[in-house]
């Protein structure tokens, strides 16, 4: 996977700055676009793993994303309280993790387009199970009780505070991410992805390392489930939706596969372009797929490949 050159670096961290500056200047609609955009991101974060990793698509990253939510919600009601972020947040990443534990083993014995199918069905069936029972107030959602942050926020505070957390989270997965990626496990996946039976021959558990960085992308999807939750306040089964996780592959697309910090720069990206077309239009769907397939057509490496990548 490539990763940003150290200019490329330089230009992440100034525009992290830029955005953690934004309480100064910024209105709050415009502070709140930003987090809908890095959670975003994280989600895509999690599905670049895969795609430009070790070269799956899968569509149960959107399941993942749900279960995060979820889970919020869950301790909420079991503990009778907002529960901590420091529970909420590991809490979200270990069931997303467990569940892609689960599933993995059945999806991983299937390749290409089988591997797309059988994480799209076990997507399917996670989002019934929410959408057709009362476990998280049925179809129509539930309001939940944010985390805990440790300290009260005010109406005005609120915003700001997601938006820093919401960097944090999304500084600290890149970084997760970078560092996997620079160590043996994530060379012997982008191994896998450029020669799958050469690794086998090599003495690699081929299997192993693709299950590993499936629960990985799972946990992490839960991670941006949570975040979503904080934000929100509120889950309901379409988190759990396919169409969420064709979303996060459009993002993957419009940065670069196989490009690390492509997500980041494909959700900025990618809600911007959202926001344009709502100002212009009320099919706002039409200008958004017009924009983005011309990007996907001009530009065959992504944002990532124009200026700063190796």
């Amino acid at each position: 996977m490539r990763c940003a050159t150290l200019r490329g670096n330089l230009l992440l961290a100034v525009a992290a700055l830029v955005v953690a500056c934004m309480p100064f200047y910024a209105s709050p609609y415009h502070m709140q676009l930003a987090s809908i955009a890095m959670i975003a991101a994280m989600f895509a974060l999690s599905l670049q793993l895969l795609v430009g990793g070790a070269g799956m698509v899968s569509l149960a990253q959107a399941a993942f994303f749900g279960l995060g939510a979820y889970t919020v919600y869950l301790l909420g009601r079991t503990l009778g309280r907002p529960p901590s972020i420091l529970v909420s947040l590991p809490a979200s990443a270990a069931v997303a993790g467990i569940a892609a534990a689960l599933i993995g083993p059945f999806a991983l014995r299937t390749r290409g387009f089988f591997f797309l199918m059988t994480t799209l069905a076990f997507g399917q069936m996670l989002f019934f199970v929410f959408h057709d029972t009362p476990i998280g107030g049925g179809a129509d959602g539930v309001f939940i009780q944010r985390p805990d942050l440790g300290f009260a926020l005010t109406r005005a505070s609120r915003t700001p505070v997601f938006l820093l957390t919401d960097l944090a989270v999304l500084a600290a997965m890149y970084a997760a991410l970078w560092w996997l990626m620079h160590t043996l496990f994530g060379s012997v996946l982008l191994g896998i992805r450029a020669n799958e039976d050469r690794m086998r021959a090599m003495g690699h558990n081929v299997t192993r390392v693709k299950l590993a960085a499936f629960v990985i992308a799972g946990a992490l999807a839960g991670i941006a489930g949570h975040m979503a939750a904080l934000n929100d306040a509120f889950v309901n089964p379409e988190l759990l939706g396919w169409h969420r996780s064709a979303e996060a592959l459009l993002i993957v697309l419009l940065g670069g596969i196989g490009a690390l910090h492509g997500p980041i720069l494909g959700a900025f990206a990618y809600t911007l372009i959202g926001e344009f077309g709502r100002s212009i239009t009320e099919r706002q769907r039409l200008v958004e797929g017009l924009v983005i397939l011309a990007a996907v057509l001009l530009l065959r490496r992504g944002l990532a490949g124009l200026r700063f990548a190796r």
